[in-house]
């Protein structure tokens, strides 16, 4: 089965590359020709993705998905959320967001937080969301250098290390992504065996 992931970002392509069985090939945008950034106009996570799925499946007639990530604190009503990726602007600079975050932060001592992925799958003309979340707590500095995002200041609840000080293989058992690509992965399966043979 080939899939299109509807993402430019390599790291988040490859991470969920290594999520899936063999015998599915999953390619990028870069790999079908779109150079489109796709405009995330929605209000909520969901919608977001959404919008990207259908917009690549309705131009490319494709089976494909997207998602879209935020990471919600709760000491701030929710925020950064969908607003995630450009919490400190346009420029959409992980370092950037992450210090207005430690800023906005400075004086609550309730630090909790999780990070919400929703994946919209298109698939034979009909649409699927596999919802995954992991709570934790966002510390006061930056600590590793893997992964990407809020990754360096997020401890996932009963772990020592951020994201970001975890091999890609430990982040993947049991972060957000991880998990909505695992139903996904489930429920492809599901189709795949269930399909006649020839």
């Amino acid at each position: 089965m080939k899939l299109i992931f509807a993402t430019h970002n390599q790291n988040k392509l490859q991470e969920v590359r290594a999520l899936l069985p063999n015998n599915i090939e999953l390619l990028g945008l870069t790999n079908i020709g779109c150079p489109d950034e796709i405009d995330e106009t929605a209000t909520t996570i969901e919608g977001n993705a959404q919008i990207k799925a259908d917009y690549i499946s309705s131009t490319y007639e494709v089976d494909c998905f997207s998602d879209d990530t935020g990471l919600e604190v709760f000491a701030l009503n929710g925020a950064p959320g969908v607003y995630s990726a450009r919490y400190a602007g346009e420029q959409k600079n992980a370092d950037d967001n992450m210090n207005k975050l430690l800023t906005e932060l400075e004086n609550h001592t309730d630090r909790s937080a999780q990070f919400k992925t929703v994946i919209a799958l298109n698939l034979a003309g009909k649409q699927h969301l596999f919802t995954g979340i992991v709570r934790g707590t966002i510390i006061g500095e930056k600590r590793g250098n893997q992964g990407f995002g809020y990754d360096p200041i997020f401890v996932p609840d009963g772990y020592e290390q951020t994201f970001a000080q975890m091999s890609m293989p430990e982040k993947a058992a049991l972060s957000h992504r991880g998990k909505a690509v695992q139903q996904l992965v489930n429920f492809l399966s599901t189709i795949a065996e269930n399909q006649p043979t020839t």
